[in-house]
């Protein structure tokens, strides 16, 4: 069984407000969201005859969606000249760490119960994710973005944005830190 023809003039209707949602989640905004759906629908005229009907309509559009968040970020990389030293700035190494750079006691995660588990999934707590996320500086939100939401793997990312891997892991570790902190502070501990 094959996947009926793509039905451009039903995309607007069907489509338009998955592809901005999952497009906001992952740009955190609006304007831009916009811009990524109105690419991905031109993206989609002009690749019609590509479609092979391997996969559902939905399933084609997601994906030239994802492929556009991926060059949004890398166009973001490059036109920002997204610097190391300005995550360093907002990092408190102090929050973490003691004098001798050992972990400080009182610096391990609130227990983040199994009951709550459905707490994780609501609305409230993606708003909460979101504001930590829109905390980050330019460079860790768009990695964080780029693992957890876009699903790619390290190298990926490294290319993309033109850093080292171990710049990737540093960068990756303080960005989990802080979000972590966000969440205790902002979600667990209200």
């Amino acid at each position: 069984m094959t996947a009926k023809e793509p039905t451009p003039s039903k995309w607007i209707e069907n489509y338009a407000d998955s592809l901005f949602n999952y497009a906001i989640v992952r740009v955190s905004d609006r304007e831009i969201a916009k811009d990524l759906v109105q690419e991905t629908f031109l993206s989609g005229l002009q690749g019609l005859a590509s479609f092979r009907g391997d996969s559902s309509e939905k399933t084609w559009l997601f994906s030239i969606m994802k492929n556009k968040i991926i060059d949004h970020y890398r166009k973001s990389a490059a036109h920002n000249a997204i610097s190391f030293s300005n995550f360093e700035q907002s990092f408190d190494y102090n929050s973490y760490f003691d004098e001798e750079g050992e972990w400080k006691e009182s610096a391990g995660p609130v227990n983040w119960s199994d009951s709550n588990r459905d707490d994780y999934r609501s609305k409230e707590f993606h708003e909460t994710l979101q504001k930590c996320l829109n905390k980050l500086t330019v460079q860790s939100r768009t990695i964080f973005t780029l693992k957890y939401l876009e699903d790619l793997e390290f190298e990926a990312i490294c290319k993309v944005l033109e850093i080292s891997t171990s710049n990737y892991w540093v960068i990756m570790h303080r960005t989990k830190l802080i979000i972590r902190q966000c969440i205790e502070k902002n979600w667990i501990q209200t």
